[in-house]
């Protein structure tokens, strides 16, 4: 409802003004029915553009829909079922790092009894060359040794113990930190080497997680974790009891259910370093 003032109705008695009378127009003495036949001709009989653009929208319809036949070929192009998933692409890429890797470690090995053959070296120099080769995680290593395996918690986990929060989702899955708390606590435990999953650790691995997976020299992997590691087993397992990291990783474990175990595994034999090494800088050691 309008307000009065501006009401085109108001007057001064309250009572809406009287239309004027208005006339009919008067016929032209120029116009006449054929006139007015013509004249309704031409309007309908003239150049539209509209009706140009309509059949040039249809016909541009057409052709859309005869190109994504011919591209689909009896295929459903509204799903993706038929393209390479990224995890797909992940698997495939991390399983051809793998296949490098071992052929370039059985290249290092042909090169090797090459050079062992004959390289003109003296002894002194032979075992200096084994003992870096050593240090450099490039050689294999025997010994005792312990295998820590990390794992996610169930989904449905829940707070074990009393006056804890119920968990959320990053409560319940392992973390690059925590990875990397144990290879760095069995190195402090004096770890003569130390092979994640299938893969041995040299001084430029890097320990890496993105989503729930990890990521190790090119190659991916899912939980479990298995971490071995060849040393005295007694000092390893106090390096991991004494590290802060892996003390408050075991009250998750306590709490909420992820995964922890530690095993003796007696002798072993773990591999050398097979992949390539891209140092930008570096120096001898003294």
């Amino acid at each position: 409802m309008s307000n009065s003032a501006d009401s085109p109705r108001t007057g001064t008695t309250g009572s809406a003004p009287e239309p004027a009378p208005v006339s009919a127009p008067e016929p032209s003495p120029t116009s006449s029915p054929a006139a007015s036949q013509a004249s309704s001709h031409d309007r309908r009989g003239g150049f539209r553009p509209v009706r140009v653009l309509t059949v040039g929208v249809f016909a541009l319809a057409g052709l859309l829909f005869f190109t994504s036949f011919n591209t689909a070929k009896g295929t459903n192009i509204r799903t993706d079922a038929s393209l390479l998933k990224l995890s797909d692409l992940i698997q495939e890429r991390s399983q051809k790092n793998g296949e490098v890797d071992e052929t370039n470690g059985a290249l290092r090995d042909d090169v090797e009894s090459l050079a062992e053959a004959d390289d003109g070296s003296t002894r002194a120099q032979d075992d200096k060359l084994a003992g870096l080769e050593k240090k450099a995680g490039t050689q294999k290593v025997k010994g005792k040794a312990i295998t820590v395996t990390l794992n996610d918690a169930p989904p449905n986990a829940t707070a074990k113990l009393p006056g804890y929060p119920e968990p959320q989702p990053d409560y319940l899955v392992i973390h690059q930190q925590d990875l990397q708390a144990v290879v760095n606590a069995l190195w402090q435990g004096g770890a003569q080497g130390i092979k994640v999953m299938d893969q041995r650790l040299i001084s430029t691995s890097a320990v890496r997680c993105v989503g729930n997976t990890l990521i190790l020299q090119g190659r991916v992997y899912s939980p479990p974790y298995k971490i071995q590691a060849v040393g005295d087993p007694e000092k390893l397992q106090q390096a991991l009891a004494d590290a802060p990291a892996i003390q408050n990783y075991m009250v998750y474990v306590n709490v909420y259910g992820l995964g922890w175990k530690v095993t003796e595994d007696g002798a072993v034999t773990l591999p050398g370093y097979s992949g390539t090494v891209d140092l930008h800088y570096a120096k001898p050691v003294e």
